[in-house]
């Protein structure tokens, strides 16, 4: 099909279209719910905690797109490839599952019923409610992402533009009459001496790093059909559209902090901010705002799960060709469809855990495939620098797990052991080894350079 397109100039229009369309891809579940959550927590250090979580939840996708482009990458497959097939693979399924049918995909539909949906239905009814409610939305997520070449036009020019619009009318409304300020409401222990680093972690929950490796698929598709089939100005069009997207959704996020913070001069501290933001429209809007509220969940929630599932068919059909897109396609749908049903607070329960496992080596490859010119991509940086990452991303994931692992024997004696990595009371412990890791892979590699020089400089002499 992309051989048949036409190729031409992109108009100020075209980009416009994709940096929305790159937005709502990655604008979803908890890009609403955890900076609000944030916020709440932060109290008066919003804005320290509102730098960390801007480092992970935009920066981090920004480069993980800037990554996709440097590499000419056409998916999260590509990015792992200089360690070889088999890693690939292992990281473009562990990926595609996380942010797909295990936790990511399916939190889109939970959220959407929590938030906008919910507070209308008799606790009795609530999950024969959510049934019926993520069997619709999935359905919707299949048919509206069945024909790639649509995905652009249904995700940009329609669904955005409603979400954004529906968003303004909360802000306007909110922070025309603030519920406190902001600086003045109080923060929790963790945040008071340690906003930076607990917002950073936070930022890990949007899964924004790891949707950006596996998105990069389904943006660089809809970047091919808008005529743009040369790798090298391909990389340059998703780069330029993505840098737009990233840092207006990094404003969005500021706003939904401050109002978080804000919100504790009328709530208490909520268990999640699906929550809060119910709490907040409700008392500014009552039935209406709730009617608004549940609009703009569900339609932003929609999009996301449309470039999930889309990624999802995408790249697995590419390296697991026996089954057709659409089939693929079909299976997650299902897949995430049945996760759902589960309830929001025990898919964020196992993801995170999963996250501390993932979250460092994404950012290790998203480094490293930026800086990957600098060392032509060569193996021996890879594999330093991922060893020395995976093992304390282990001990991040064990102790993270919930108190059933966590607090066990085992877990006991993991934590014992993380306890002498640098930062592992913050939960960086992977970051000094991953430097480390660094240090090693480049001095390897230019001993190998040297070695190749010398053996060059050897073979004239030998004629």
């Amino acid at each position: 099909m992309l051989n048949r397109v036409q190729k031409r100039n992109l108009t100020k229009r075209d980009y416009v279209t994709l940096s929305s369309m790159i937005f709502a891809l990655f604008f979803g579940a908890g890009n609403l719910i955890f900076p609000l959550h944030l916020g709440q927590l932060a109290g008066g250090h919003w804005g320290t905690a509102a730098v960390g979580f801007l480092v992970t939840a935009v920066l981090l996708p920004l480069l993980s797109v800037l990554a996709v482009c440097v590499t000419k990458s056409k998916g999260v497959y590509d990015i792992g490839k200089p360690l070889g097939a088999t890693f690939a693979v292992v990281f473009m399924v562990l990926i595609h599952f996380t942010i797909g049918p295990f936790f990511g995909t399916p939190r889109t539909a939970t959220v959407s019923f929590t938030v906008g949906l919910a507070p209308f239905f008799p606790a009795k009814y609530q999950s024969l409610a959510l049934l019926l409610f993520s069997a619709a939305f999935f359905g919707l997520a299949y048919y509206l992402s069945v024909e790639q070449s649509k995905i652009m036009a249904r995700v940009g020019k329609l669904l955005n533009p409603l979400f954004l619009l529906l968003l303004v009318a909360i802000f306007a409304v909110a922070f025309s009459s603030p519920l406190a300020h902001a600086g003045s409401t109080s923060a929790t222990a963790a945040y008071q001496t340690a906003g930076f680093t607990n917002g950073f972690l936070q930022g890990y929950n949007t899964m924004d790093a790891l949707a950006g490796l596996a998105l990069g698929v389904t943006i660089v598709t809809a970047v091919n059909f808008m005529g743009q089939t040369d790798p090298n100005k391909a990389a340059w069009v998703t780069a330029r559209a993505g840098f737009f997207s990233m840092a207006f959704e990094g404003l969005i996020y500021v706003l939904l902090i401050l109002l978080g913070a804000q919100s504790l001069g009328q709530f208490k501290l909520s268990d999640n901010g699906g929550v809060a933001f119910d709490q907040i429209v409700n008392h500014y809007m009552g039935s209406v705002g709730q009617a608004i509220l549940a609009v703009l969940i569900i339609t932003t929630c929609l999009t996301t799960a449309i470039g999930l599932v889309a990624a999802f068919a995408q790249d697995f059909h590419k390296h697991f060709g026996f089954l057709s897109y659409k089939a693929w396609l079909r299976i997650t749908c299902l897949a995430s469809f049945l996760t759902a049903n589960v309830g929001l607070n025990q898919i964020i329960a196992w993801s995170t855990p999963v996250l501390m496992f993932l979250y460092p080596l994404a950012m290790a490859l998203i480094f490293l495939s930026i800086l990957s010119p600098l060392f032509h991509k060569s193996s021996v940086v890879y594999v330093w620098v991922v060893v020395f990452t995976v093992v304390p991303a282990v001990f991040d994931m064990v102790a993270a797990f919930p108190a059933v692992v966590s607090q066990s024997a085992f877990g006991q004696a993991m934590a014992h052991v993380q306890s002498f990595l640098p930062l592992a009371s913050s939960g960086m412990d992977w970051l000094v080894p991953a430097l480390v890791g660094a240090v090693f892979g480049a001095a390897h590699y230019l001993l190998l350079q040297r070695a190749k020089a010398s053996a060059g400089m050897e073979v004239p002499m030998k004629r």
